[in-house]
């Protein structure tokens, strides 16, 4: 869970179905590539619209595909803890890295809920957990107190954290190192921001771009992680754009409408999300054409 760890879209069709060519098309490329992991199921990959067979399929389709070359991370977040905990069995049968765990909840959970739902997920398998910390989507935020708590549990051993509110993202990882055990592994979502975080010595950058534009984003991680300031702002630069419709209308969503330009897929955001206006398609365009410098 170290390094860039690439989350490419979940392609499915109108009614919901696998697109499975277009998906091994999307983790073909990331390995040959050679991002450090990929992670499927999160939410890029539309884990919450998808039922327990398909996530199945979607795991066993990018192991599959990745060819057991490039670690492969599954999501495993669900609204019941028997659910996470069967998914997570079939994550280690079928040849998976790590865990991925959201706390899925329609009732707020308490962080003693969290807790329980996690044990019961460790206790499912010998994988290493990451923690997914996404209250923007969750509803849920982990205090520093449970994320203390949680990495008691022996194969709990990362945290994906969002960007602090604050920016403060130096003042936030030294904290974060102060009350977790030394070797934990803190990396950070929200493309635009992972460079710095990097920069900062945080561990990971689990990315949305990466899951469609490996090549570049791994330059940008390299340049971040091995603390080149300048050339983190070069090509951070070039990523802008990019970044502006990240933060304006969704990662999501623009990745959707990328991958579509891109001719990768035919595949539409999950209703009833909608997809982007085509009045944006200049903006997309210029954006990817921006990637290339």
């Amino acid at each position: 869970m170290r390094g860039l760890s690439a989350f490419p879209i979940t392609p499915t069709d109108a009614e919901g179905r696998l697109l499975v060519p277009d998906l091994r098309r999307l983790i073909l490329r990331l390995a040959r590539a050679g991002v450090d992991s990929i992670g499927v199921l999160g939410s890029t990959g539309g884990y919450a619209y998808l039922d327990p067979g398909q996530r199945r399929e979607v795991l066993e389709t990018a192991l599959d595909a990745a060819g057991r070359k490039v670690p492969v991370i599954a999501g495993v977040g669900a609204l019941r803890s028997d659910i996470s905990a069967a998914l997570a069995r079939h994550a280690a049968d079928a040849g998976a890295a790590g865990l991925l765990l959201a706390p899925m909840s329609y009732t707020p959970l308490t962080e003693d809920e969290v807790f329980a739902h996690f044990q019961t997920v460790a206790d499912a398998s010998d994988l290493p957990i990451c923690i997914y910390n996404n209250p923007s989507t969750t509803h849920f935020t982990f205090s520093p107190a449970l994320l203390a708590r949680l990495a008691t549990l022996p194969t709990v051993t990362a945290v994906k954290m969002p960007l602090p509110a604050d920016d403060d993202i130096a003042g936030q990882i030294a904290r974060l190192r102060a009350d977790l055990p030394q070797g934990f592994i803190i990396g950070y979502s929200g493309d635009w921001g992972c460079p710095d975080a990097l920069l900062n010595r945080a561990d990971g950058w689990f990315s949305v771009a990466a899951g469609l534009w490996p090549d570049h984003t791994l330059t940008l991680s390299c340049a971040a992680g091995s603390g080149d300031r300048a050339q983190t702002d070069r090509v951070q630069a070039r990523f802008r754009p990019m970044w502006d419709l990240f933060q304006a209308h969704g990662s999501l969503r623009v990745v959707h409408a990328c991958a579509r330009l891109m001719e990768l897929t035919d595949a539409q955001p999950p209703r009833p999300i909608l997809p982007l206006p085509e009045a944006l398609t200049p903006s997309l365009r210029a954006s990817m054409q921006a990637l290339d410098g």
